[in-house]
């Protein structure tokens, strides 16, 4: 099982000193965020993609080649790639040439995104969100497995003899999980291609996430990828953590309370409760996030937000030690215990490029 951190790039005041990051700053903590995951020995960064403020990852595949040079065996994705407002001829050739430079280290997560104005930012209608995720990622996914691509469609451009380049490595594509919240149609086509499926479920209860994940898991076998159990599943999760579990509420309250996302709704205790949020010691961590395979089964990836809220850099580098450190080695151990053996781990590009050569024999 992966277990990794997700970012969405706010550039948010902090609360406790009124202090903004600038730009600049925000972007090399992100960095400095994706190398500490890599140092406490986290398998998985992953970046989100936004073209307003107050966000600042407009360009993932940058950031990511840039996180790559500077490590050895982090895996790095998206959280998500826009694949209505993308390209997707742009994005099958990014993401190839980002799984080159990265040695395979790479997998992205599809996703519409949900930011109206953007859409037209890019020439496309938000009510068509749905529709152009289900046509341009049949096209790039095509892109990415066929030479020579003739298409047509209704968003774009057509393509008459186009390959698109760098192919893949080792010719195996980028895998792909595809991210929603509340689209059945998403979780379908995630199980019409085999793929993964991650519910970001850090703002839904659990009865909401098992749904999600159980039709999921029930088109993946329909579509004859495997048993419901084999499917690729993926889930958020956000945590803050001290020793003691007082000072965990006392010192993320005031984050918990203004941040733009939280502030205003339910109160930090009413959305522990009802969500994924664990603010506690790290051992409450754990018990939590092993809470989650009671309502989604045997899952392979868990990433958890961590650098949000205006949160100081400072105190984002002490949680992820604290995840590495004591946190995720248990929940390693404890995953592990009463694994089906039918249960597949995450997919990577050595795994899946040796599944190829099997199938080939």
């Amino acid at each position: 099982m992966q277990f990794g951190i997700f970012t969405i790039g706010d550039v948010t005041p902090d609360p406790t000193t009124g202090r903004t990051p600038t730009e600049r700053e925000r972007i090399k903590a992100m960095v400095a965020i994706a190398l500490k995951a890599e140092e406490v020995g986290l398998d998985v960064f992953a970046t989100g993609e936004h073209h307003n403020r107050p966000f600042v990852p407009s360009s993932p595949t940058t950031m990511l080649g840039y996180i790559a040079a500077q490590t050895e065996k982090l895996h790095l994705s998206t959280a998500t790639t826009l694949i209505t407002t993308n390209d997707p001829v742009k994005i099958a050739e990014d993401y190839a040439m980002l799984q080159h430079l990265a040695d395979g280290r790479v997998d992205l997560m599809m996703g519409r995104g949900n930011t109206g104005p953007v859409y037209p930012w890019f020439g496309q209608d938000i009510r068509q969100g749905i529709n152009l995720a289900i046509e341009n990622y049949a096209l790039l996914h095509r892109l990415w497995r066929e030479d020579v691509v003739n298409w047509e469609g209704k968003f774009r451009t057509p393509l008459q003899g186009f390959t698109s380049t760098p192919r893949p490595l080792d010719d195996v594509p980028p895998f792909v999980w595809h991210g929603s919240i509340r689209s059945p149609e998403i979780a379908e086509q995630a199980a019409y291609y085999g793929d993964g499926f991650f519910h970001n479920n850090i703002f839904w209860p659990a009865d909401h996430t098992k749904r999600m994940i159980e039709l999921y898991r029930a088109r993946y076998a329909h579509y004859g990828h495997g048993t419901p159990e084999q499917a690729i599943v993926g889930l958020g999760g956000q945590v803050f953590m001290r020793k003691n579990s007082q000072d965990a509420v006392r010192e993320f309250r005031p984050y918990f309370d203004v941040a733009p996302v939280y502030g205003n709704g339910p109160s930090l205790e009413e959305f522990t409760r009802q969500t994924p949020l664990t603010v506690g010691s790290p051992q409450q961590v754990i018990e939590k996030t092993l809470s989650f395979r009671d309502y989604a089964g045997d899952y392979q990836r868990q990433l958890f937000l961590m650098d949000h809220a205006g949160l100081p850099l400072k105190t984002v580098l002490e949680q992820i030690d604290m995840l590495g450190e004591e946190v995720v080695p248990v929940l390693r151990e404890e995953f592990a215990k009463n694994r089906p053996a039918g249960v597949p781990d995450a997919p990577t590009h050595a795994s899946r490029l040796a599944a190829r050569e099997v199938s080939t024999v």
